[in-house]
């Protein structure tokens, strides 16, 4: 089972950015995928979550209100839209995908990691 995530970069603060994260190697339909996202120097922090079918999310509270997750299961991809970005969301961000289909909202529930893509906003 392989993850790529992309769509990192730097933006301005008040910006946008979408992330992306491609699935092979296994049926994605039936996972749950989620995104996690790690500071420099601070532990890796849940960010946003999906069921399978998409039907149930669930956000962090700092995130509430200004990034979507969302997944195409034709095309084995899970978005993370991320709108008035500020300089605290500056971390590297983590696809990740549980076989459980739990939604879970902690990484050790989760079985299989993406590399990671860094976003950077600038104040």
């Amino acid at each position: 089972v392989q993850l790529q995530a992309s769509g990192g970069g730097l933006v301005q603060a008040g910006g946008s950015l979408t992330l992306s994260c491609i699935t092979s190697g296994r049926t994605f339909s039936g996972d749950s995928m989620g995104w996690f996202r790690q500071a420099q120097g601070k532990e890796r922090e849940f960010v946003a979550t999906i069921t399978g079918r998409g039907d149930i999310t669930v956000y962090a509270d700092v995130v509430k209100g200004r990034f979507t997750i969302s997944r195409d299961n034709a095309k084995n991809t899970v978005f993370l839209r991320m709108n008035s970005l500020k300089p605290e969301d500056t971390a590297t961000y983590y696809c990740a995908l549980d076989t459980k289909n739990l939604a879970a909202t902690t990484p050790e529930w989760y079985d299989y990691w993406g590399q990671g893509t860094l976003v950077t906003v600038s104040s």
